[in-house]
């Protein structure tokens, strides 16, 4: 196991007007489990293809322990991939998928079944390792390409979206059974995915990029309760957060019919440069349906009942208010149970307490504590 340094590394493709990644920079202790997530062309994917010796490190450089990875080969580098289609040969069995990369090693046979029975065994694969891929379901695939990583015991796992291809409730059950066993096995592990409930459930850290640029790189809980600008705000939580740009008042922002407090130190920090719009970032969960009174008007455009709980989508009919990037303007409160409004009613959405983020906006950065 080893430590993961990246040192402002830079990716470059030809013909490009600007890094696919940009000046990286991040600190991996050993053991720890790291998400890269983001959008499409965020550049985690290449992040770690530069990691795994695929793309090269053009500025900076990238360390595994001591070693410095740049001009290192991918086969010199003691990682192991899974890859989302799994990459498993079809004309092998299991336990050959399993094992061939041992076999390329010269380790010798006896050790080699050893070596893949330990793994079947901790994978609960032992019933099929003389079947051939493709007569595994997807999960069982994804679990054989897990043990043909296990068993080299390299220093570092390095895994880009391995559940994509799997449904919704096998991508649950296995990113349960990917954590527990990297937990178990104390191994340096980069995980890439461009979804943010699976890098919010799995990582230790969680590393949120964009456009090549690293954003926020910090715990699951930092970055959902102080995302430090709009974009991560907006991204890490499902619903996501409400974000809208509201005209300042002398005491807050004014937004569908009511005034939202805004701390006095963040209102003198905006007027001392002029500014006279304010972005607000409310989580669904700090929102309550409150009927009439006071609380922001919108009209119910969707309500989604999930038994448990309920989410009340509510458009927000107030020209001065504006989202981010073209976005409608729909603001979404998450309700206990059966919420007590229906579609095509008004109603008005109250803020619990002072959970409120707030963004400069222009900039996007973070406003105040």
């Amino acid at each position: 196991m080893s430590s993961i340094t990246y040192d402002q590394a830079s990716c470059i493709y030809a013909g490009t007007d600007r890094p696919a990644v940009d000046d990286l920079s991040l600190d991996i202790d050993d053991g720890e489990f790291v998400v890269l997530v983001g959008p499409s062309g965020s550049g985690k994917s290449t992040a770690l293809r530069m990691l795994a010796g695929l793309e090269p490190i053009d500025r900076g450089a990238i360390r595994i322990g001591a070693r410095n990875m740049v001009g290192v080969p991918s086969k010199d580098r003691d990682i192991a991939m899974v890859f989302q289609n799994y990459a498993l040969y079809p004309n092998k069995t299991v336990a050959e998928n399993m094992g061939f990369a041992l076999k390329m090693r010269g380790v010798p046979v006896e050790e080699r079944r050893r070596k893949v029975n330990d793994v079947a065994k901790l994978l609960d694969l032992e019933s099929y390792l003389d079947r051939k891929p493709g007569k595994l379901s997807g999960g069982q695939r994804q679990r054989v390409a897990m043990g043909r990583a296990i068993v080299r015991e390299p220093q570092v796992f390095c895994m880009d979206e391995p559940l994509s291809n799997l449904d919704a409730k096998l991508r649950v059950q296995t990113r349960t059974q990917i954590a527990a066993l990297q937990r178990r096995l104390e191994t340096t592990t980069v995980y890439v995915t461009h979804d943010q409930v699976e890098a919010m459930t799995m990582g230790d850290r969680v590393a949120v990029l964009r456009l090549g640029v690293l954003q926020q790189f910090s715990t699951p809980a930092e970055l959902y309760d102080r995302p430090v600008n709009a974009f991560v705000a907006g991204f890490i939580g499902s619903p996501s957060m409400n974000l809208f740009t509201a005209p300042l008042t002398s005491s807050g922002a004014a937004v569908g019919g009511t005034t939202v407090p805004i701390p006095r130190a963040v209102l003198d920090e905006l007027g001392r440069d002029g500014t006279k719009e304010i972005t607000i970032g409310i989580r669904p969960e700090a929102l309550e349906v409150a009927g009439d009174g006071d609380g922001i008007a919108v009209t119910v455009a969707l309500l989604e009942d999930l038994g448990s709980e309920s989410f009340v989508y509510g458009t927000l009919d107030d020209t001065a208010v504006r989202g981010l990037d073209g976005e409608s303007l729909t603001v979404t409160a998450k309700s206990a149970r059966r919420a007590p409004v229906k579609v095509g009613a008004s109603a008005r959405l109250r803020l619990r307490g002072e959970d409120l983020h707030l963004f400069h906006p222009s900039t996007g950065e973070r406003l105040g504590s």
